[in-house]
């Protein structure tokens, strides 16, 4: 039932992100959440607090506006006090130039109580960049931006 119950929570966060409901779902999180993303580029780094990470999904928002994010498959371990939610997706969006992106990858989520406490994502970190080249040809600047780091 707990593994049940953890495999909405996170099927619900990536329905957050899809959404673009960004308040609601960084509130899932603990103020100190740990938040890394793979990669030399506007959107790799490490965050190390709520802020960070908000500023962090605005970005994202920003850059890929048409990204969709589907759920492939979730794996839960552990127990309430530490959870681990292994989760494998498929990224998706249009670009502005009308190039379709797409990105597969992982995110590994541990919870503490049902708080996100760690968040690290692994993907195809050259499809990101050529994707982010392609934004900033096609006029978005922020695909060029420094790193988000706290």
């Amino acid at each position: 039932m707990y593994n049940y119950i953890v495999k909405q929570l996170v099927k619900k966060s990536f329905a957050l992100v899809n959404e673009r409901r960004f308040d609601e779902l960084v509130n899932s999180m603990v103020l100190n959440v740990r938040h890394s993303f793979a990669g030399d580029h506007a959107l790799g780094g490490v965050r190390h607090d709520q802020a960070a990470v908000r500023a962090w999904l605005g970005r994202l928002a920003r850059i890929m506006p048409t990204l969709h994010i589907t759920v492939n498959d979730i794996i839960v371990k552990g127990w309430p006090h530490h959870t681990l939610a292994i989760v494998r997706w498929t990224a998706t969006a249009t670009l502005l130039n009308g190039d379709s992106y797409v990105n597969k990858g992982v995110h590994f989520i541990t919870l503490t109580w049902g708080k996100v406490t760690e968040l690290d994502v692994y993907e195809d970190t050259l499809a990101v960049y050529n994707g982010l080249e392609k934004q900033y040809a096609a006029g978005i600047e922020e695909a060029h931006a420094p790193q988000i780091i706290s």
